[in-house]
């Protein structure tokens, strides 16, 4: 008789399981209760900083681990598996497993694209805890642990398209990967939001049944990574494109509601999954 399925929830956060404009979860509050009683873990797998997770984490009650910085680090609680996972490290707490470089290289990097873009773009870090206010909307804490950084940082683009198909491949060609976000560019290391799923899933004991949920460009690999694809609908953009054709589902609503309403498609399906 084959073991019954360990099902697994990868999350976006901002759009996606948080409003886009308030950042609100309410929406899908009744879902992660109901995911919690059914001991499906809800992953978060981000942009966000460490920090920024770990206030979320202690607001909904999450135990499980996460991904920071679009696929920089991997966060597993210490004694979350009954063995600590290979290439990993203690840390605060946590077994940690990093795929990029620190913050302090893509500071220096961007710090040498100043004369070329000059005035072209800003960063998180010279933005301040003022400048992320006014440009997210985030209170003061908020705009102080999303400055927390640690693997990558956060780029404003103020100048034209064009430009900023230059500045990405500039930045490509020096080592950096860029990823398009809701709202900004992420300067980083050779890591994305999928490769960290498939690290992560692995740790599970299989078998494993898994869904990603995502609305934005950053989110592409880990839709990619996951066995189904959950694009929640945006009020700002198009859902992102996929490579992918089958074990993908499509929200009607927007944000955490459509989150809501995609994973309860998802769970609804003894059978598995299906294309929408």
């Amino acid at each position: 008789m084959s073991a019954e399925p360990q099902r697994l929830v990868f999350t976006d956060l901002d759009g996606t399981l948080l409003d886009h404009h308030t950042y609100s979860y309410s929406d899908a509050m009744p879902r992660l209760r109901a995911l919690e009683r059914m001991s499906i873990p809800v992953i978060p797998v981000t942009s966000k900083t460490r920090v920024e997770i770990e206030q979320l984490r202690r607001e909904l009650g999450n135990r499980h681990p996460f991904v920071v910085e679009n696929g920089a680090a991997v966060f597993i609680p210490e004694g979350y598996f009954p063995e600590q996972p290979a290439d990993t490290r203690s840390y605060g707490g946590y077994w940690l497993h990093e795929f990029a470089p620190p913050r302090s290289r893509w500071l220096e990097l961007l710090e040498r694209m100043e004369d070329q873009y000059s005035g072209e773009f800003s960063s998180f870090f010279r933005l301040g805890t003022r400048g992320i206010m006014e440009l997210t909307g985030l209170t003061e804490a908020r705009a102080r642990q999303a400055n927390q950084r640690e693997y990558s940082e956060p780029v404003h683009w103020i100048g034209r398209e064009s430009r900023k198909q230059r500045f990405t491949a500039d930045l490509e060609a020096a080592g950096a990967t860029v990823l398009q976000g809701g709202r900004f560019l992420s300067v980083s290391g050779n890591a994305d939001k999928g490769r960290a799923l498939r690290w992560l899933r692995a740790c599970y004991p299989p078998p494993v049944l898994d869904i990603a949920a995502g609305d934005s460009g950053n989110d592409c690999a880990m839709l990619e990574a996951a066995g189904t694809a959950l694009l929640v609908r945006s009020p700002s953009h198009a859902f992102p494109a996929l490579q992918r054709d089958e074990g993908v589902l499509h929200s009607r609503a927007l944000g955490p509601a459509g989150w809501s309403e995609g994973i309860a498609r998802w769970l609804s399906d003894a059978a598995g999954p299906q294309e929408s």
